[in-house]
């Protein structure tokens, strides 16, 4: 019944910054967690930022540079990325898991870092 649609990737040089965005149907819960992840081509699909009930999580690899901002009214969640490395580059997923239902996942937005 959920489906979510992720937007804003892009090609930007190292340094710069991109703003994603994913709209979420239907009226998710502020308990439903609702999380950035990325996949670079042959490495494993890695969570990136996660937003629950007000709580923001990042991960390591990229705290002080990305922002995550979940707006539980619009059912959006952006995340604000910023300093951008070439390790960055990868297709980011948005995520929602629903308790008794189970987790919804976007097509994916590639963002490619490179000079």
């Amino acid at each position: 019944q959920v489906q979510l649609v992720e937007s804003g990737g892009g090609s930007v040089r190292p340094g710069g910054s991109l703003s994603l965005s994913c709209a979420a149907s239907g009226s998710p819960r502020a308990a439903d967690p609702m999380a950035w992840y990325r996949q670079a081509p042959g490495k494993e699909r890695e969570e990136v930022a996660t937003a629950i009930s007000g709580i923001s999580w990042y991960a390591d690899a990229v705290k002080g540079r990305f922002s995550v901002f979940r707006d539980y009214g619009k059912n959006t969640i952006s995340l604000q990325m910023n300093r951008l490395k070439p390790e960055d580059t990868a297709t980011y997923y948005c995520k929602l898991s629903v308790s008794g239902k189970g987790d919804y996942w976007g097509q994916g937005t590639q963002v490619t870092v490179s000079s």
